[in-house]
């Protein structure tokens, strides 16, 4: 995840724990069908895809897409989550996802030689980001020409969403601002849906909602002049 905002011991905490969570595990099933309902490289089943995943937790969404990728690159800041995903890995006998612990503006990529990504996708990772502009423009940077981008996030919310009032968090994301940071990152073809909404109480003890959208977008193909 980002650069100055780390979550790390949070998700320490949590690993173990996390998938026990209903509306944690609901949350990632509905992100998922958003993800391959809307993800167009997905609908090519003939095709050589490599998917990379920012922020995989413990692997609920990659699971999901795995089956329907050459090769997924599943990529997370916590090693307590990673473990948790290869576990599960190791139990179900899959043999297309590598984990990696790497902080993408931090240093590092998670690109083999050779590996070009025509999905890249996240889910509920990106509000954890401080710097939403760089990060974007690291993961086009990434990205195949043709490939697709597809992140799952919050709403703009009023600040309550989370628990924890000093964890640093982007407070959801206003469309028309999210849209115009993935141009600029040299993205094209934007598009929103909305996703769920999750219904909690919030730290203030009362109930609340708050939406969650899905926004994909394409990087352009490369014209060979004629």
């Amino acid at each position: 995840m980002g650069l100055n905002w780390n979550s790390r011991d949070k998700f320490k905490r949590e690993a173990e724990l996390w998938d026990e969570d209903p509306r944690k595990r609901a949350l990632a099933a509905a992100a998922g069908k958003a993800i391959i309902a809307h993800s167009e490289p997905l609908k090519n089943p003939l095709k050589t895809l490599n998917a990379f995943e920012f922020g995989c937790g413990t692997g609920l969404v990659s699971l999901e897409i795995a089956p329907l990728v050459t090769t997924l690159r599943a990529v997370d800041t916590s090693p307590e989550m990673l473990a948790v995903l290869q576990h599960k890995i190791r139990t179900a006998g899959v043999e297309n996802i590598k984990t990696l612990s790497l902080d993408l503006l931090a240093s590092g990529s998670p690109k083999d030689s050779g590996c070009d990504f025509g999905l890249i996708y996240g889910s509920m990772a990106l509000h954890h980001i401080a710097d939403t502009s760089s990060f974007l423009e690291k993961l086009s940077d990434l990205l195949a020409p043709g490939g697709t981008v597809a992140i799952v996030d919050l709403e703009e919310e009023d600040g309550t969403f989370h628990d924890d009032p000093l964890e640093k968090v982007h407070h959801g994301f206003n469309r028309a601002k999210l849209a115009d940071m993935l141009k600029s990152a040299g993205l094209a073809t934007i598009a929103f849906e909305s996703v769920c909404t999750i219904e909690k109480a919030n730290r203030d003890g009362k109930k609340a909602s708050y939406p969650v959208f899905i926004v994909t977008a394409r990087k352009p193909e490369i014209v060979c002049p004629t």
